[in-house]
């Protein structure tokens, strides 16, 4: 028996907040609520493929002035019992307010990541010259006028506490704003090692020759694929690769990586979430080598649950949350240190039944403490207490 409708809206169908959003829908789903992912396009194309029974709406996204009639265009598909919107942003929660102002229903707001930190945290400022704020505010492409500029993201925190619920994802979130603890989980029955054959994928996406070090994500500064790399030029071992999935949707930086290290990299097209499992089945170890700063502090890396799920041996670093996530079922480094990178592949490799023996160990956390089951659990206590 349905329960309700839930609007989920994101910011931007283009961007990263898109993944986010499908698992909580997922986990909707689950305890039975009809649920619709609505929100802006600001880019030429979805980011990421919406799992089969999601759907989704969105309209296109423009910068100031045109954003205000994008955004009314967007509170009128906002039809949803409860409206949850995805990221603190003017383009998800702000408009997610205007509708709490005029419709009076519930909203949620979940946080997965600092929005801040991505500019500076808390050393970012504006203060621009008289000059350069008119600049901002009336040039084509002035800063003002896109509609997530860190100024009003920065006004836009202020306002989180006006939600009736507050969902974040990690421990350095929830201290800065409260709320209730929802981990970047993974539909383990989905992501079930039993029903690959890792062989099998190897051949399917041509790795069959390589030992296979995989990165299920885009590469970003922060999230310290570079380190592997360092590792593999230190390692020096011809059979060894790094395998990305997907690619950066937000600029070129893959693309550099390749033009440095394309010895070492092997591409794969992006693909849906169906298929995931089976990209990652073809991994000998999933690497998640976050670098020490705010944005990843913030985060909790989802390729952590894709290795964990996959009962995949995982290479990470002791960054934010990391430790706490995977306990003793991985194989940590400090951040930043190509050096100790390098030493683990060779320790993995030396006993890679061991190794695989902790990812089963790291797939059974997975599933006790991340699967859809445990977070539609906690969930379904906030919507009782609602």
């Amino acid at each position: 028996m349905i329960k309700g409708k839930v609007s989920l809206v994101v910011s931007d169908f283009a961007g990263g907040g898109t993944v986010r959003a499908f698992l909580l829908a997922q986990i909707l789903q689950k305890i039975d609520y009809e649920v619709e992912v609505v929100g802006f396009l600001f880019g030429k194309e979805i980011y990421a493929t919406p799992p089969s029974g999601i759907p989704i709406n969105y309209v296109i996204g423009k910068n100031y002035p045109e954003f205000l009639l994008s955004a009314k265009k967007l509170l009128q598909k906002l039809d949803g019992d409860i409206i949850y919107a995805v990221k603190p942003k003017p383009s998800s929660f702000g408009v997610s307010l205007v509708h709490k102002l005029s419709q009076h229903r519930p909203l949620f707001l979940d946080m997965d990541d600092w929005e801040l930190s991505w500019h500076g945290g808390f050393e970012w400022k504006y203060n621009p010259s008289l000059k350069q704020l008119y600049r901002d505010i009336f040039k084509q492409n002035g800063a003002l006028k896109f509609p997530d500029h860190p100024l009003y993201l920065q006004w836009i925190e202020r306002l989180v506490p006006k939600a009736d619920v507050v969902t974040i994802d990690t421990n350095f979130l929830q201290k800065r704003f409260g709320g209730v603890y929802i981990p970047n989980g993974k539909d383990t029955a989905m992501f079930d090692p039993h029903k690959y054959n890792p062989e099998a994928s190897r051949e399917r996406y041509g790795l069959s020759k390589y030992r296979v070090l995989m990165f299920p994500g885009a590469p970003r500064p922060h999230k310290g694929v570079e380190d592997v790399l360092l590792a593999l030029d230190l390692l020096n071992e011809q059979d060894l690769r790094l395998v990305i999935v997907g690619g950066s949707p937000y600029d070129d930086y893959d693309d550099q990586l390749i033009q440095k290290w394309g010895r070492w990299i092997i591409k794969l097209p992006k693909c849906p979430v169906e298929q995931m499992p089976e990209v990652v089945a073809a991994a000998h170890i999933v690497v998640v080598p976050q670098r020490d700063t705010l944005i990843a502090q913030a985060q909790f890396p989802l390729k952590l649950t894709d290795g964990m799920a996959m009962a995949k041996p995982i290479l990470s670093t002791r960054v934010g949350d990391i430790p706490e996530i995977l306990d003793d079922t991985g194989y940590l480094v400090d951040p930043g240190c190509p050096e100790q990178i390098a030493e683990q592949i060779q320790l993995i490799f030396e006993d890679l039944a061991a190794a695989n023996e902790r990812g089963i160990k790291a797939r059974e956390r997975c599933v006790k403490k991340y699967s859809l089951l445990t977070m539609s659990s906690t969930i379904t206590e906030v919507m009782n207490r609602l």
